[in-house]
């Protein structure tokens, strides 16, 4: 991957739907050559693909939550394996520290919200848990 890969990849952070004729003129190359950069970028697996966000005010109902997860011993790839089954999960990363994984949550209300954190508390191999609601969100 090289500057002009790691300029498409910002621009189409930014706006995902940026036509490519506009990508070329950005980066000062053909409109062929952008597409086959991006076709290698997909087929590399450097680009996962292509989707759509919406700031948390369009779904302001919604509840949502960081969870970190302490791990015990080698389990941390059965868990995330098991919260790919819970659907108020929308991501896990991996960190260092205290704990071992970050969970994003998102649940339709706290009903829905404390089923899918008793849910999540059942996985065999989360030692200890701690869940704290994303009150407000500030996009840089």
């Amino acid at each position: 991957m090289d500057d002009i890969d790691r300029t498409l990849i910002a621009a189409l952070r930014a706006d995902a739907r940026t036509p490519v004729a506009s990508l070329a003129k950005q980066v000062g190359l053909s409109r062929g050559a952008v597409q086959n950069r991006l076709d290698r970028l997909v087929r590399d697996g450097a680009i996962l693909g292509f989707t759509l966000r919406l700031p948390p005010e369009t779904e302001p109902l919604r509840v949502r939550a960081i969870m970190t997860l302490a791990i015990e011993g080698e389990r941390a790839s059965a868990v995330t394996q098991a919260l790919r089954g819970v659907p108020e999960a929308e991501a896990v990363h991996t960190t260092n520290g205290r704990w071992d994984l970050v969970v994003e949550l998102s649940a339709e209300n706290l009903a829905a919200f404390s089923r899918a954190l008793d849910h999540i508390r059942r996985i065999k191999g989360i030692a200890t848990s701690e869940t704290s609601l994303l009150l407000a969100t500030t996009r840089f």
